[in-house]
């Protein structure tokens, strides 16, 4: 099978996107726009400079970076940042994206409650009619924050309840943070009718996976690729069809995988482990969802039927309506038929 055909299979293929942080969504183009808006926010504002202002050294010097490109100020910045997103998924054949939005640092980077959650509302329906793609919003908690942080989270999330959100997320550091210290705000969330989406075992060991299950009552897993160290932790997310969104270049770019070939990805969908891919913070990582199609082709060997599957299971995984999911699969059958 040639590399051009599975290309053109990806790029005709219908996606969904469960990883996808907003403020790391933001595409060159559109950070030095923000940057030269935002001038003493410290982010470059010539594009040679900001290429190399995104190598990171290590996983926690990409946290240093990503906070400080959070450089949404107004909600008409939020508005402009969602919309150029969905103009981006578009172009990728993406139907459904659930984004990670960080609603505590917008509050400490001066765009207050009401007017975020009003921004996210205008966003998502600009994307819908400009660009024909459907926004979910996780609202996610920074764990460096704390669980006060994460209770400020849910309260904005059940308060507000901009259209579109569907759950809570958990994401920044794992490093001497418990997943077990932010149940009480997770178990709050649930209790409100969100869903459980923290990131665990992106750099640390399988433990924080086995926590986000039995204390924070996950559905799904934000990375989890620590999941191929634990055999019995591989049965249990299988039998549970429980997803991981697996984000490969992300994970080779902060450190969190040593190389594309030593990383877990054939190990999990070997285990028949639910695995979705996605991108994480593409406009940093400069790649897209369809560059991670191909990189599994390219270099895990998956043809087109096992990319279809991944497809479906992003799909399957999402919480879009039953009827977006259903035409999603319908196009994904459609497209896969046709090659």
């Amino acid at each position: 099978m040639s590399a051009s055909t599975v290309a053109d299979f990806v790029a005709a293929l219908p996606k969904v996107e469960l990883h996808l942080h907003l403020v790391g969504s933001a595409s060159l183009d559109t950070v030095l726009t923000l940057a030269r808006r935002h001038p003493d926010g410290g982010v470059p504002t010539e594009l040679d400079a900001l290429r190399r202002f995104y190598t990171f050294t290590d996983f926690p010097h990409f946290l240093d970076v990503y906070r400080q490109v959070n450089l949404l100020v107004t909600a008409a910045d939020v508005v402009t940042l969602v919309t150029e997103l969905a103009a981006d998924l578009a172009a990728r054949t993406v139907r459904y994206a659930e984004v990670q939005v960080t609603p505590v640092r917008h509050r400490m980077g001066g765009v207050g409650y009401d007017d975020l959650a009003q921004a996210l509302v205008d966003g998502r329906t600009l994307a819908r009619e400009r660009h024909g793609v459907e926004l979910g919003w996780v609202f996610d908690a920074d764990a460096i924050l704390g669980p006060a942080g994460a209770e400020e989270t849910v309260d904005f999330a059940v308060g507000h309840r901009p259209d579109g959100t569907v759950g809570i997320g958990l994401g920044g550091s794992e490093l001497g943070v418990s997943r077990a210290d932010f149940a009480p705000a997770f178990h709050r969330a649930v209790a409100a009718g969100l869903h459980s989406l923290p990131h665990a075992g992106e750099t640390v060991g399988p433990g924080e996976i086995w926590a986000a299950l039995t204390d924070l009552g996950a559905e799904r897993i934000g990375h989890g690729i620590a999941a191929a160290q634990d055999p019995r932790l591989l049965e249990y997310l299988a039998a549970h069809h429980i997803p991981l969104e697996v984000c490969p270049t992300s994970n080779l770019l902060t450190g969190a995988a040593p190389s594309l070939a030593a990383h877990p990805l054939p190990a999990l969908v070997a285990a028949g482990v639910p695995v979705t891919l996605a991108t994480d913070d593409p406009g940093m990582f400069q790649t897209d969802l369809d560059a991670e199609y191909r990189l599994c082709h390219d270099v895990f060997g998956m043809g087109i039927p096992e990319l279809a599957e991944i497809a479906r299971t992003g799909a399957r995984a999402a919480f879009c309506s039953d009827e977006l999911r259903t035409q999603i699969l319908a196009e994904i059958d459609a497209v896969e038929a046709a090659a």
